[in-house]
């Protein structure tokens, strides 16, 4: 069992950092896993 299953998660990326899409792909792949909220922004 891992830590992330079956778990609701917020992404929140980085725009010159690691973008929230490629975040939401990489946890896709765990089984449970629910994104409720995914974006990218810009920290300045």
């Amino acid at each position: 069992m891992g830590l992330l299953e079956n778990k609701k998660l917020i992404i929140i990326g980085d725009r010159d950092g690691i973008p929230g899409q490629a975040i939401e792909e990489c946890v896709k792949s765990i089984d449970g896993v629910e994104v409720v909220f995914s974006a990218t922004e810009c920290f300045v």
